[in-house]
């Protein structure tokens, strides 16, 4: 199954990059396995260290804006000596580090190993709205591979979630990442 979450990674620099993922992972979470695209800061960021954090949030304005780049650089701690960097808001953490990278034409599969884990604060829950905008938050990051009529359509049937069930948070991130869609949609 494919569990969307906030990944964390660093550069061969220190430098931290958090961007939006959906890992494969067993139901006991114990099995890991990320899916970047080549030339994803991500991808580059794993082929230069083999590490990540892995990080379970409700938050989904951290979605919103880790994909739109106006996240502000949240509070974090380091874990073993500054090798991983876990996202202080965040309701789990899973610290990996790849054991196996296999790739295809389009983008990685790298297996990985749990290094450290642990929970930070309990996990709120979804509604509706916040299923749209990770739904939304998904889309955003395929534009380049999906038809821009199927993205505009389901931007529609979303935003009915989102006007139902939204709280302040998600009426934001969902606006947030609209404009940031169809500002890159070709037009009709």
């Amino acid at each position: 199954m494919i569990l969307e979450a906030i990944v964390s990674t660093t550069d061969s620099n220190g430098v931290v990059n958090i961007a939006p993922m959906g890992p494969r992972v067993n139901p006991e979470l114990t099995e890991f396995c990320l899916r970047p695209f080549k030339g994803s800061k991500t991808y580059d960021n794993l082929l230069a260290t083999r590490r990540a954090v892995i990080h379970v949030t409700d938050d989904c304005q951290m979605y919103a804006s880790s994909i739109t780049g106006t996240l502000s650089p949240p509070a974090m701690k380091s874990l073993h000596e500054g090798k991983w960097w876990v996202i202080e808001n965040a309701c789990r953490y899973f610290a990996i580090e790849v054991t196996h990278w296999q790739e295809d034409s389009q983008r990685a599969e790298l297996d990985c190993r749990i290094v450290d884990s642990g929970e930070l604060r309990p996990f709120f829950g979804f509604n509706r709205a916040k299923h749209a905008v990770i739904e939304t938050a998904i889309l955003a990051t395929r534009i380049h591979l999906l038809d821009h009529n199927m993205i505009r359509a389901e931007l529609s049937r979303l935003g009915v979630w989102v006007e139902k069930t939204a709280g302040h948070a998600e009426h934001a991130a969902f606006a947030q990442l609209s404009e940031f869609i169809q500002t890159r949609l070709k037009p009709e």
